[in-house]
């Protein structure tokens, strides 16, 4: 087994040799046992996933919550003559219907999606009839609530696998500090010995940091850029205008820069990281929507503008320089006031105590068995779909409400044949149901609508048939099928107790998480202000004790420099009576101090949103004052009030 696992290595990815822990990770998958993998960014994971998805039967199905990964692992792959795809939210109906027909067909090898594929009620059923022999996870630390990067949707993964009769499980990650490993092994079921872990250490990047204000930030920026030799770099920022600002402001003093950002079209995007792979000296000045998934090896220098928000981010950020091998720096230029920016985005996503009693008395209200829309429900309560997705996620785990599959509420399709000739191609009861069918859908201009409740109920028959039937047809091209309105099914297990109780617990919870990620927002600051080895303080997290320190970060070779005092501007005397109409007018909206305070430093919420209030003059008056000095403010004036 050993020497056809090497031959395949050679033969198809054109390596002599494993790097540290993917042949341990290999023999396991290889033995039928499920593993996790804990490799630093650049440590080659995706290797244990594609080699062993040549050498199994079946498909290896690959989750990845980044589209940038799947676009480019794919492309490398169809070049070695590997037949790999993806779904995702780019695809059109005909790719989504080639994929579907080449993954039922048996012709694929690894198939890629997104861990939200599994709402998708169609693929799971089309996944279920597949042989799936490999489940593999990609950021799997996202399934820890505790880590960095928690998303509900992950904690669901485990239950998937075993629905769709996954014959073994690999877990991937390059973030997971100790406790958040364990949850991982836990969640999947992973044995102990089947954990491989590599060393976190990488003793070619230079970490380095630079105090400095927030006036004297472009200055230290243009001097380290200047006084080291041009190469591929990576300039992080926090905010997408903050992207377009400095890369014109780099590009006006000669450098070849230029910004990338979520909020920028799909084909700017794709143009911008193409001419960065494509150059020596290219500076992309980026929020972490840049780098995910980037194969880039010789990336010399990344720079962190505004500070990340956990080691583990900057660990993955910094992965991306000197992944072959050679010198890279990587530059911290750490300012505290960008602080308040970070703490609001965390401080935005704890709803208030009054939201969460209203959501639960409106769940627990309802009859045993219900569906609802994410969003609507996010809006009534004013809590954000993420936070709100958790919430719900806790009360599954709670044994308090079961989640079913997720279904859209209503199909559109257009016909590319007429009904006649569809129908003609069915004989006996199956046409006369698919007539009967077309007969429930509304017709406008060019779509038809259906409600697949409404049909399935009209015609007595599963709505799984109505589905399948829609997908069928649109998968031989006799129609063109979308799908909107996703609803989410849920049945009651149990009552609560105490719904009061459960709420207050609850924000208890929510309450915790927050003071998690700031005290990961601290670790941040102590790694800038370190008078020590920084390389050993960042391996320490992850687990990984340096025996001597690095000698070349900056905590070796220079005394760091003090951290600059946190600024914080001070509260206008006269605020309290330009908000005073405005507390007024908008009494339901802005009816707490957290609200207040959230309205003030620019934090949007649904029902801030839903109240228009993001384009009032006021909006953001407080961005540079520290969200809990904001709150007292308001709560004193409730207290005045």
């Amino acid at each position: 087994m050993q020497e056809r696992i090497l031959g395949s290595l050679k033969e198809h990815f054109g390596h002599a040799h494993f790097r540290p822990g993917q042949e341990a990770v290999i023999s396991h998958l290889m033995a039928g046992q499920s593993a996790v993998a804990v490799f630093p960014t650049g440590g080659g994971k995706s290797i244990c996933y594609q080699l062993p998805a040549l050498l199994l039967p079946g498909v290896t199905l690959v989750v990845s919550p980044l589209i940038a990964l799947m676009k480019d692992q794919i492309d490398a792959l169809t070049a070695r003559g590997i037949a790999a795809r993806r779904l995702d939210s780019t695809l059109g109906a005909d790719d989504y219907r080639t994929v579907m027909e080449q993954l039922r067909g048996g012709q694929l090898r690894l198939l890629y999606v997104a861990p939200e594929r599994f709402n998708n009620e169609r693929f799971r059923a089309a996944i279920a009839r597949v042989q799936v022999s490999l489940f593999a996870v990609d950021e799997a630390h996202c399934i820890s609530e505790w880590g960095h990067n928690f998303r509900p949707d992950y904690l669901k993964l485990a239950g998937f696998a075993r629905q769709i009769g996954a014959e073994r499980i690999l877990a991937l990650t390059a973030t997971a500090t100790p406790p958040v490993l364990e949850d991982i092994r836990r969640v999947f079921a992973i044995a102990p010995e089947c954990a491989v872990r590599t060393g976190f250490y990488r003793p070619n990047l230079e970490l380095r940091s630079t105090a400095v204000t927030a006036g004297e930030r472009d200055g230290a920026l243009l001097a380290a850029l200047q006084g080291r030799p041009p190469g591929p770099t990576i300039v992080y920022v926090t905010l997408q205008k903050t992207a377009e600002a400095l890369a014109e402001r780099l590009a006006a003093a000669g450098w070849p820069a230029r910004a990338y950002h979520a909020g920028m079209e799909d084909e700017a995007r794709a143009g911008v990281q193409e001419w960065f792979m494509g150059s020596d000296r290219a500076v992309v000045v980026a929020t972490i929507a840049f780098g995910m998934g980037v194969d880039k090896a010789n990336i010399r220098y990344v720079y962190h503008y505004n500070p990340p928000k956990s080691l583990e981010n900057y660990a993955q950020e910094i992965g991306r320089a000197g992944r072959d091998g050679e010198a890279a720096v990587c530059h911290l230029l750490f300012c505290p006031d960008d602080l308040n920016v970070l703490e609001n985005f965390i401080f935005g996503d704890t709803p208030d105590a009054g939201a969460l009693h209203s959501l639960l008395h409106d769940l627990f209200g309802r009859e045993a068995e219900f569906d609802l829309s994410l969003h609507e429900i996010a809006a009534r309560h004013d809590i954000r779909p993420l936070v709100l997705r958790t919430l719900l996620t806790y009360l599954e785990l709670d044994g308090l409400l079961e989640g079913g599959t997720p279904f859209y509420s209503q199909y559109r399709f257009k016909p590319l044949l007429s009904s006649k000739a569809i129908l003609e191609r069915f004989e006996g009861e199956r046409r006369v149901f698919l007539g009967a069918l077309f007969r429930q859908a509304q017709k406008g201009r060019t779509w038809l609508t259906l409600d697949a409740d409404a049909a399935s109920a009209a015609l007595h028959c599963p709505r799984e048939r109505v589905v399948r039937a829609l997908d069928w047809l649109g998968e031989q091209g006799m129609l063109e099928l979308q799908a909107a309105g996703v609803r989410h099914r849920y049945t009651r297990r149990r009552m609560p107790d105490d719904l009061d109780a459960l709420a207050t617990a609850l924000h208890g919870r929510m309450a915790q998480r927050e003071a998690g990620e700031l005290q990961r927002l601290r670790q941040v600051s102590d790694l800038a202000g370190l008078q020590g080895c920084h390389s050993a303080m960042l391996a320490a997290h992850f687990g990984e004790m340096l025996a001597v320190p690095c000698g070349h970060c900056g905590g070796c070779l220079e005394q760091t420099r003090p951290r600059p005092e946190r600024g914080g501007a001070a509260i206008p005397p006269g605020l309290a009576a330009a908000l005073a109409p405005l507390l007024e007018e908008k009494a339901a909206t802005l009816d707490s101090p957290r609200a207040i305070a959230r309205f003030l430093c620019g934090v949007t919420s649904p029902k801030l949103s839903h109240a228009k209030l993001g384009g009032h003059a006021l909006f953001g008056a407080l961005v540079a004052v520290p969200f809990g000095q904001v709150v007292a403010w308001a709560e004193a004036l409730h207290v005045e009030s």
